[in-house]
């Protein structure tokens, strides 16, 4: 009934398993991939003929998380997974990228690739596996793929590459000070095509040589899906690439000279009016035949594209006139905003970011639910796009997914210059309003929101800064690497190279490629001519932060506390009742966790105080010697009962209220009376035991011998 076939190699510390056959066998191609104990099925179909007039290549990947996989049930109401969650989000991503640039140009029809995790070990991630498993199942099903690729993931410790590293390594990694890296890679048989990356201040070298190693150690997972095809692949698709070079000598005939001059012009927006004219000029020149032909709009890119890079490459000049590794004109400003708690605008050319910081408690941490486990964050960075940002008009909806993969660049961009949770004890959210765009506003939210943390008075420990590259590769070899890319440039050019960092080095690496990869001397080039970008931008930021740094007055301030754990539940009381109070009384918000570190936040300085004299009175203890000012709560024959500390109560004897014998302790006490008192000890029962006599009521300092003697 079933044709299985299956493929394994060891890799790693793991062994890797490619499986079809058995499961989804009208799919166009499924594979599931096991790595450990953590599988992931990926299942394509492709549509057999374009939608008519279709000009776009309609690739879609979705990555999907189900709880069952780790033995979980959703949280929430409906106990189902519902939108997709950021990681899920992000996977799909990084699955997207190194696969689009390797279907056959000219390829426009639907492609479908789902990708479902089946079971996780919690010590593989399931993202590498889902990409092996998708470049598996294109591989097998006949589309016209010019595949295969892989992937993996890349650790760093002690100078060390580490393959593949375990799920809790990688966790929370600014919290590990011993792992500097995590890195993906995808890449073919003979080039890298991805690359993303958080990074503690590696140098290039180091992030280069992850690169490499990371496609080394790919090599055996090709070979096996290659012999995985060789056995069960379908006939490959029946699809010849249009050929529409008549079309495109009547279009570069027709508009050539007027798109030269359109692509000669430095600003944006009259660039853009300027090129969609000489777009028009050519279509009045075509006949109906040719304006109907579905190849006219890669016609007209290809003139597009030809002209900005034989002048890049030909002539190393830039649509707006810059030299190949010359960087925008920026300007940096910093505390615009006069109630947020940190802000800042940054500009670079015609890209611009409006960074805004806002500290929060321990109340505002992001809970997350994910395979591995629910955990919180408290740093969060949020990266809006609207299109007012590049003169369009546009549907205003919840992020998509390349506003959640650009945020998450800025936050592995950032995270790595944070202070300790133990140090600077607050919640940050940083968001991103992207104003005005023209190539790489992510880099552009990196730079802002450095300012605008450093502005909030956030302690980092360096200033980061981030800046994109580009790529124009010709068919004969010639090259040339760009740096600070437009939008135009990124668009007709080969690749998207963003390098993110502080003077020591890079903490964020992400490239995109749309040729069949580049090589290492390419890629050795563009880092170091990134490097050269990146310390210009940051020299440029400097000039904003010498009026940077004051902790805002509307920011909440945060104490901590370490108790000891055993006190927690005092703290707590019966149902809360005892943390309530505290709040209620002093108007604090006060934070408890399970290793007794209370966090207690106002804007007040004197409700904070409260609150931490309220809280230490329950669990410090009493110390024999000291002075403490207390309240008479019971009087009795033998002494007077007072509560001196917290709740804590203890005699005065009625021959240590003062130095004369009394009848009876009434006769100077009485109930509710304030006093001060000495803790002289514990009986052998436990009892304190307390004593007036040697304190001065009206001051509360000890009574020494010689103001004893000068009495008498």
């Amino acid at each position: 009934m079933f044709n299985e076939v299956k493929k394994s190699i060891q890799w790693g510390e793991e062994e890797l398993t490619l499986e079809t056959g058995k499961v989804a066998r009208q799919a166009d191609g499924t594979v599931i991939a096991t790595l450990g104990e953590t599988s992931v099925m990926a299942n394509v179909t492709f549509a057999k003929e374009p939608k008519p007039g279709q000009d776009f290549f309609p690739l879609t990947v979705h990555y999907q998380e189900k709880y069952y996989a780790a033995g979980k049930i959703p949280g929430g109401f409906f106990k189902r997974e519902a939108r997709p969650t950021e990681k899920e989000t992000l996977t799909a991503r990084l699955i997207d990228r190194p696969i689009r640039p390797l279907f056959v140009p000219g390829f426009k029809n639907e492609v479908l690739v789902m990708c479902t995790v089946l079971s996780h070990d919690l010590v593989n991630d399931p993202d590498v596996v889902a990409m092996i498993a998708a470049s598996a199942a294109l591989t097998i099903s006949g589309a016209p793929f010019m595949g295969p690729i892989a992937g993996c993931r890349v650790g760093y410790e002690d100078g060390e590459y580490i393959l593949n590293p375990e799920c809790d390594d990688m966790h929370k990694l600014r919290e590990n000070p011993d792992q500097r890296l995590d890195l993906i890679v995808a890449g073919t048989k003979d080039a890298v095509m991805m690359v993303e990356s958080e990074a503690y201040e590696l140098s290039e070298a180091e992030m280069l040589g992850a690169v490499t190693f990371a496609h080394e150690q790919i090599q055996p997972v090709l070979d096996v899906i290659i012999e995985l095809a060789e056995e069960c692949a379908k006939e490959p698709f029946d699809f010849q690439a249009p050929d529409y070079s008549e079309l495109y000598e009547a279009v570069k005939k027709a508009g050539e000279a007027q798109m030269r001059d359109a692509y000669a012009t430095t600003d944006k927006q009259e660039r853009v009016s300027a090129v969609a004219a000489a777009k028009q000029a050519i279509k009045d020149s075509l006949s109906e035949e040719q304006l109907e032909d579905p190849n006219l709009g890669s016609a007209l890119k290809k003139l597009e594209s030809t002209i900005l890079r034989s002048a890049v490459v030909k002539d190393g000049k830039r649509i707006d006139g810059r030299a190949l590794d010359q960087v925008r004109p920026i300007v940096s400003e910093t505390g615009i905003l006069p109630r947020t708690h940190g802000s800042a605008l940054f500009t670079r050319g015609e890209t611009q970011g409006l960074v805004v910081t806002t500290l929060g408690t321990g109340d505002d941490e992001q809970m997350i639910d994910a395979l591995t486990g629910t955990y919180k964050s408290n740093f969060l960075l949020h990266y809006n796009f609207p299109p007012y940002s590049v003169g369009e008009v546009g549907r205003v909806g919840s992020p998509g997914r390349r506003e959640i993969g650009h945020g998450k660049l800025a936050w592995r961009a950032l995270q790595a210059v944070l202070p300790a949770a133990t140090d600077f004890p607050y919640t940050i959210r940083v968001v991103s309003e992207i104003t005005e765009s023209n190539g790489s506003s992510s880099m552009a939210s990196v730079c802002g929101g450095s300012l605008s943390m450093m502005d909030a008075g956030v302690p980092l420990k360096a200033a980061v800064a981030g800046v994109a590259m580009g790529l124009v590769l010709e068919d004969d070899g010639s090259y040339a690497v760009l740096t600070d890319i437009l939008g135009d440039e990124d668009h007709l050019g080969d690749m998207d190279f963003k390098v993110a960092g502080t003077e020591n080095g890079i903490t964020s690496l992400q490239m995109d490629i749309k040729v069949a990869g580049i090589t290492p001397e390419i890629m050795e080039k563009a880092l170091a001519q990134a490097k050269e970008g990146r310390l210009h931008i940051l020299g440029e930021m400097n000039k904003a932060l010498s009026s940077a740094g004051e902790f805002s007055a509307h920011a909440p301030r945060i104490e901590t506390m370490q108790i000891p754990t055993d006190k927690i539940r005092e703290v707590i009381g019966s149902g809360g009742k005892v943390i309530r109070e505290i709040v209620e009384t002093s108007g604090a918000k006060v934070d408890i966790n399970d290793e007794g570190i209370i966090k207690i936040a106002s804007a007040n300085g004197e409700a904070i105080q409260k609150a931490y004299d309220m809280i230490h009175s329950i669990v410090a203890e009493p110390e024999e010697g000291n002075i403490y000012k207390g309240k008479v709560v019971k009087i009795v024959d033998f002494g007077a009962f007072v509560n001196f500390f917290g709740k804590r109560d203890g005699l005065v004897h009625v021959s240590q209220i003062e130095n004369r014998r009394l009848n009876h302790p009434s006769d100077v006490l009485k109930e509710g009376q304030e006093v001060y008192v000495k803790l002289l000890g514990f009986d052998d029962r436990g009892k304190v035991r307390l004593a007036m006599k040697m304190v001065n009521q009206d001051t509360g300092e000890e009574i020494t011998k010689e103001q004893e003697e000068s009495a008498e």
